[in-house]
């Protein structure tokens, strides 16, 4: 089994390379449908007037959803298999986007939007894991680091559409349903594009179901996969707890893993802080009227597209840890000096800030999720991906529920200050415990 699994990821074909995208797709639904509410919580809150932390379990309910669908899809996709779980998610991404148009109250949204969240986490989870068993050491890191620009080009999209229908004249009411319920139409896009790939040969190689193996194989690489036996043969399935153990036992993979946990944690929090409240910021220190706003974040987008296509595109020059430290280090400079934009009421900074921070940002949490999850057993992948997606939803949850309060609290410049702690830890991870693992073969 190892031969012909270490066989399949060593040799390159031109189809890996459209299932990776296919797989990274559906992070254009997530990024709609976690990010859209940024855009419109402005004219959520002028219509239900929402107390702040109700407002603020409003945008973190997907959030929180998330972090339940990352440990059970992970799970279920070591389990089940990865095809299942990605037209399951697809389906339920449908139906809870479609619902949260309709929704009449604060609360119910709070409901939909956490509902939402479970399928959006156990893709992202499940995503990689496809990624990582469907292409050649070294190209699919580079695939999987795509993640951050398919997230810039996600939130575009939706600031794009935002503005028309501001430009339009479009109720405010019917700003915020329709850009929410949008989310169903990319996502029925990429169903019908994903409804006919198979499983992947990797995850049916590790459960001795060697005859559809070989059929995948055949089918996505041409390649028939000669060194396996045409009976299928029974592994037992091992337990979800035991890929910790598994880890630990390589300190390359465990120290790799560790800083995949604390960069997840650290780049979701410098994001759902600073980053995802800026449509907000920009109100409040009065940037500019609300479609200027729009177009000034659509414009930092941008750039942050641009850093997330150039990002995995230099990473087989730097290499992984490379880009964690440039990432981490231009955010943290980049809140420094926003802190100091709000402090001396210097606003007219805080775009160039934002810019440079979002550059970094799209930088350090470009490798996050390929890390530990390239380095993990194929018998555990979908495990550990999911619960290092866990340490990015768990700050992004918190940190969009409470930074409103915290805004209210100290203010804007001592609020942004003290979210400069999480690069900095990251930068330091980065220094100190990361190991170099581009090209890494762990199969």
């Amino acid at each position: 089994m190892d031969g012909a699994v270490r066989h399949l990821v060593s040799n390159y074909n031109p189809k890996g390379n459209r299932v990776g995208w296919l797989m990274l797709a559906s992070i254009l639904v997530e990024a709609w449908d976690l990010y859209s509410i940024a855009f419109v919580l402005v004219f959520i809150k002028d219509q239900y007037h929402p107390d702040p932390l109700l407002l603020g379990l409003a945008a973190a309910g997907t959030q929180g959803g998330a972090l339940v669908g990352a440990l059970i899809g992970g799970w279920l996709s070591d389990r089940i298999g990865r095809r299942i779980m990605f037209l399951t998610t697809m389906v339920l991404f449908i139906v809870l986007a479609l619902a949260q148009a309709f929704v009449t109250s604060v609360g119910l949204l709070v409901v939909v939007r956490f509902l939402l969240g479970v399928p959006l986490g156990s893709d992202i989870s499940n995503g990689y894991t496809y990624i990582m068993e469907s292409m050649p050491k070294g190209q699919r890191e580079v695939m999987g680091n795509r993640w951050q620009f398919m997230f810039a080009l996600g939130e575009i999209m939706t600031l794009a559409v935002i503005a028309v229908f501001l430009l339009v004249n479009l109720n405010h009411e019917m700003i915020w349903r329709v850009t929410l319920g949008l989310g169903a139409v990319p996502a029925l896009v990429i169903l019908l594009m994903r409804h006919d790939l198979p499983e992947t040969a990797v995850w049916l190689i590790r459960r001795g179901r060697f005859r559809e193996a070989k059929q995948v194989s055949t089918q996505l690489y041409g390649d028939s996969l000669a060194m396996l036996p045409d009976q299928d043969i029974v592994v037992p399935r091992p337990r979800a707890s035991a890929f910790l153990a598994d880890i630990r036992r390589d300190p390359i993979r465990w120290r790799a893993t560790l800083y995949g946990w604390i960069a997840c944690f650290c780049q979701g929090s410098e994001f759902s802080t600073f980053a995802f409240y800026l449509p907000v910021l920009f109100v409040m220190v009065g940037v500019s009227s609300i479609l200027g706003i729009n177009l000034v974040t659509m414009a930092l987008y941008v750039v942050a597209a641009i850093a997330g296509w150039i990002g995995p595109m230099i990473t087989p020059r730097i290499g992984q840890r490379g880009i964690s430290i440039a990432g981490f280090a231009i955010v943290l400079v980049s809140l420094l000096v926003a802190a100091g934009a709000l402090y001396t009421g210097n606003t007219m900074l805080l775009p160039f800030a934002a810019a440079a921070m979002l550059w970094g940002h799209y930088w350090d949490a470009s490798n996050c999720m390929t890390i530990p999850t390239v380095v993990a057993r194929p018998e555990y992948r979908g495990t550990a991906s999911g619960f290092a997606y866990m340490f990015v939803k768990l700050p992004s949850f918190l940190a969009i529920f409470l930074f409103p309060s915290l805004f209210a609290a100290v203010g804007q410049a001592a609020a942004t200050l003290m979210v400069a702690i999480f690069p900095l830890v990251g930068l330091l991870a980065a220094i100190f415990i990361l190991p170099e693992i581009y090209g890494f073969e762990n199969d």
